[in-house]
Protein backbone atom coordinates (compact mmCIF):
# COMPACT_ATOMS: atom_id res chain seq x y z
CA UNK A 1 0.00 0.00 0.00
CA UNK A 2 1.08 3.60 -0.76
CA UNK A 3 3.23 2.20 -3.80
CA UNK A 4 2.64 3.86 -6.90
CA UNK A 5 3.24 2.18 -10.61
CA UNK A 6 3.20 3.31 -13.89
CA UNK A 7 3.15 0.24 -16.15
CA UNK A 8 3.96 1.21 -19.51
CA UNK A 9 4.68 -2.47 -20.71
CA UNK A 10 2.77 -4.79 -22.86
CA UNK A 11 2.09 -8.46 -23.47
CA UNK A 12 2.98 -10.76 -20.53
CA UNK A 13 6.29 -10.48 -18.91
CA UNK A 14 5.63 -6.89 -17.57
CA UNK A 15 2.25 -6.93 -17.25
CA UNK A 16 2.45 -9.98 -14.85
CA UNK A 17 4.85 -8.20 -12.79
CA UNK A 18 2.24 -5.02 -12.32
CA UNK A 19 -0.35 -7.41 -11.77
CA UNK A 20 1.51 -8.78 -8.79
CA UNK A 21 2.75 -5.77 -7.12
CA UNK A 22 -1.02 -4.45 -7.48
CA UNK A 23 -1.99 -7.98 -5.58
CA UNK A 24 0.30 -6.93 -3.07
CA UNK A 25 -1.40 -3.81 -2.52
CA UNK A 26 0.01 -0.86 -4.68
CA UNK A 27 -1.68 1.35 -7.11
CA UNK A 28 -1.03 0.64 -10.78
CA UNK A 29 -2.28 2.34 -13.84
CA UNK A 30 -1.42 0.91 -17.10
CA UNK A 31 -0.36 3.26 -19.62
CA UNK A 32 -1.29 2.57 -22.91
CA UNK A 33 -1.04 3.58 -26.51
CA UNK A 34 -3.95 4.83 -28.93
CA UNK A 35 -3.77 2.47 -31.89
CA UNK A 36 -5.29 -0.23 -29.97
CA UNK A 37 -3.62 -0.48 -26.91
CA UNK A 38 -1.62 -3.76 -25.32
CA UNK A 39 -2.12 -6.24 -28.54
CA UNK A 40 -3.60 -8.75 -26.06
CA UNK A 41 -6.42 -6.74 -25.96
CA UNK A 42 -7.56 -8.32 -29.05
CA UNK A 43 -5.42 -11.22 -29.99
CA UNK A 44 -7.36 -14.59 -29.11
CA UNK A 45 -10.52 -12.55 -28.09
CA UNK A 46 -13.93 -14.56 -28.15
CA UNK A 47 -15.91 -11.90 -28.63
CA UNK A 48 -15.19 -8.75 -31.54
CA UNK A 49 -15.22 -5.44 -29.62
CA UNK A 50 -14.55 -7.08 -26.13
CA UNK A 51 -11.18 -7.73 -24.12
CA UNK A 52 -9.94 -11.13 -24.66
CA UNK A 53 -9.38 -13.50 -21.27
CA UNK A 54 -5.76 -13.50 -22.04
CA UNK A 55 -5.45 -9.25 -21.41
CA UNK A 56 -7.67 -9.20 -18.88
CA UNK A 57 -5.77 -12.37 -17.06
CA UNK A 58 -2.59 -9.76 -16.62
CA UNK A 59 -4.26 -6.53 -16.69
CA UNK A 60 -6.96 -7.08 -13.79
CA UNK A 61 -6.70 -5.06 -10.11
CA UNK A 62 -4.64 -1.75 -12.40
CA UNK A 63 -6.35 1.58 -13.84
CA UNK A 64 -5.60 2.57 -17.32
CA UNK A 65 -4.97 5.54 -19.44
CA UNK A 66 -4.05 6.18 -22.70
CA UNK A 67 -1.39 8.60 -24.26
CA UNK A 68 0.06 9.61 -27.42
CA UNK A 69 3.82 9.83 -26.60
CA UNK A 70 4.28 11.16 -29.98
CA UNK A 71 2.91 14.78 -28.72
CA UNK A 72 4.04 17.37 -26.90
CA UNK A 73 0.42 16.44 -24.37
CA UNK A 74 1.06 13.28 -23.89
CA UNK A 75 4.56 13.57 -23.12
CA UNK A 76 3.51 16.39 -20.32
CA UNK A 77 1.02 13.60 -18.92
CA UNK A 78 3.07 11.22 -18.86
CA UNK A 79 5.87 13.82 -16.81
CA UNK A 80 3.54 14.22 -14.66
CA UNK A 81 2.85 10.53 -13.82
CA UNK A 82 6.06 10.18 -13.43
CA UNK A 83 6.35 12.69 -10.38
CA UNK A 84 3.52 10.06 -9.00
CA UNK A 85 5.66 7.21 -9.40
CA UNK A 86 7.46 5.33 -7.54
CA UNK A 87 8.48 2.61 -9.88
CA UNK A 88 7.83 3.05 -13.98
CA UNK A 89 8.22 -0.24 -15.47
CA UNK A 90 8.58 -1.32 -19.35
CA UNK A 91 9.80 -3.61 -21.53
CA UNK A 92 10.18 -1.81 -24.81
CA UNK A 93 12.73 -2.49 -27.64
CA UNK A 94 16.06 -1.36 -26.57
CA UNK A 95 16.26 2.48 -27.17
CA UNK A 96 12.51 2.81 -27.08
CA UNK A 97 12.30 5.12 -23.64
CA UNK A 98 15.58 6.92 -24.76
CA UNK A 99 13.97 7.65 -28.46
CA UNK A 100 10.81 8.88 -26.34
CA UNK A 101 12.31 11.23 -24.38
CA UNK A 102 11.84 9.01 -20.93
CA UNK A 103 14.98 7.17 -20.33
CA UNK A 104 16.63 6.60 -17.50
CA UNK A 105 18.70 9.55 -16.79
CA UNK A 106 15.64 11.56 -18.16
CA UNK A 107 13.36 9.54 -15.49
CA UNK A 108 15.48 10.35 -12.78
CA UNK A 109 15.52 14.55 -13.65
CA UNK A 110 11.38 14.35 -13.16
CA UNK A 111 11.72 12.16 -9.94
CA UNK A 112 15.12 11.45 -8.28
CA UNK A 113 13.32 8.86 -6.28
CA UNK A 114 11.88 6.99 -9.20
CA UNK A 115 12.72 3.01 -9.93
CA UNK A 116 12.76 2.38 -14.05
CA UNK A 117 12.23 -1.26 -14.25
CA UNK A 118 13.13 -2.36 -17.50
CA UNK A 119 12.45 -5.92 -19.09
CA UNK A 120 14.04 -7.20 -22.72
CA UNK A 121 14.20 -10.73 -23.68
CA UNK A 122 18.22 -10.59 -23.80
CA UNK A 123 19.14 -7.01 -21.80
CA UNK A 124 20.44 -3.54 -22.28
CA UNK A 125 23.92 -5.02 -23.12
CA UNK A 126 25.94 -7.57 -24.73
CA UNK A 127 25.55 -9.27 -28.43
CA UNK A 128 21.75 -10.09 -28.42
CA UNK A 129 20.87 -6.84 -26.57
CA UNK A 130 19.54 -5.34 -30.37
CA UNK A 131 17.43 -8.74 -30.98
CA UNK A 132 13.55 -8.83 -30.19
CA UNK A 133 12.05 -11.36 -28.42
CA UNK A 134 9.36 -13.15 -26.34
CA UNK A 135 8.59 -16.45 -24.84
CA UNK A 136 9.67 -18.61 -27.30
CA UNK A 137 12.76 -16.85 -27.74
CA UNK A 138 13.61 -16.60 -23.98
CA UNK A 139 12.88 -20.78 -23.83
CA UNK A 140 15.30 -21.38 -26.92
CA UNK A 141 17.95 -19.25 -25.65
CA UNK A 142 17.99 -19.99 -21.87
CA UNK A 143 17.90 -23.39 -22.30
CA UNK A 144 13.98 -24.83 -21.43
CA UNK A 145 13.26 -26.25 -24.87
CA UNK A 146 16.38 -28.13 -24.63
CA UNK A 147 14.99 -30.06 -21.59
CA UNK A 148 11.36 -30.63 -23.08
CA UNK A 149 10.51 -32.26 -26.40
CA UNK A 150 11.19 -35.83 -27.09
CA UNK A 151 14.63 -37.74 -27.86
CA UNK A 152 13.73 -38.67 -31.29
CA UNK A 153 12.71 -34.73 -31.94
CA UNK A 154 13.81 -31.30 -31.64
CA UNK A 155 13.82 -28.92 -28.71
CA UNK A 156 9.97 -27.92 -27.86
CA UNK A 157 8.66 -24.99 -26.02
CA UNK A 158 7.08 -25.33 -23.08
CA UNK A 159 3.66 -25.00 -22.28
CA UNK A 160 4.08 -22.62 -19.54
CA UNK A 161 5.40 -19.20 -19.28
CA UNK A 162 8.60 -19.22 -17.91
CA UNK A 163 9.80 -16.52 -20.02
CA UNK A 164 7.11 -14.19 -19.69
CA UNK A 165 5.35 -14.77 -16.06
CA UNK A 166 9.13 -16.08 -14.99
CA UNK A 167 10.62 -12.71 -15.57
CA UNK A 168 7.61 -10.89 -14.07
CA UNK A 169 8.48 -12.66 -11.28
CA UNK A 170 12.16 -12.01 -11.11
CA UNK A 171 11.60 -8.37 -11.60
CA UNK A 172 8.87 -8.20 -9.11
CA UNK A 173 11.83 -9.13 -6.49
CA UNK A 174 13.72 -6.51 -7.48
CA UNK A 175 11.45 -4.06 -7.57
CA UNK A 176 10.75 -4.76 -3.92
CA UNK A 177 14.77 -5.13 -3.59
CA UNK A 178 14.88 -1.65 -5.12
CA UNK A 179 12.19 -0.11 -2.92
CA UNK A 180 13.63 -1.43 -0.24
CA UNK A 181 17.29 0.03 -0.75
CA UNK A 182 15.20 4.05 -1.52
CA UNK A 183 13.61 3.51 1.63
CA UNK A 184 17.55 3.20 3.42
CA UNK A 185 19.16 5.72 1.07
CA UNK A 186 16.57 8.09 -0.40
CA UNK A 187 17.11 7.80 -4.37
CA UNK A 188 15.96 5.45 -7.25
CA UNK A 189 18.07 3.36 -9.43
CA UNK A 190 17.69 1.21 -12.64
CA UNK A 191 16.45 -2.21 -12.71
CA UNK A 192 17.18 -4.54 -15.50
CA UNK A 193 15.97 -8.02 -16.20
CA UNK A 194 16.71 -10.15 -18.94
CA UNK A 195 14.01 -12.99 -19.75
CA UNK A 196 17.09 -15.08 -21.25
CA UNK A 197 18.54 -14.80 -18.04
CA UNK A 198 15.44 -15.29 -16.02
CA UNK A 199 15.19 -18.70 -17.83
CA UNK A 200 18.51 -19.54 -16.73
CA UNK A 201 17.92 -19.08 -13.29
CA UNK A 202 14.77 -21.05 -12.83
CA UNK A 203 17.14 -23.88 -15.26
CA UNK A 204 19.02 -24.32 -12.23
Amino acid sequence: EGVHVLDLSRVQAGPSCAQLLAFLGADVIKVEDVDGGDRTRWEMAHIKGQDSVYFTIFNNNKRGITLDLKTQRGKELLTGLVKWADVVLENFSRGVMERLGFGYDRLREINPRVIHASIKCFGEWGPYSDYKGFEASAQAMGGLMAANGYPDGPPMQAPLGAGDSGTGLHMAIGILAALRQRDREGVGQHVEVAMQDGIVNLMR
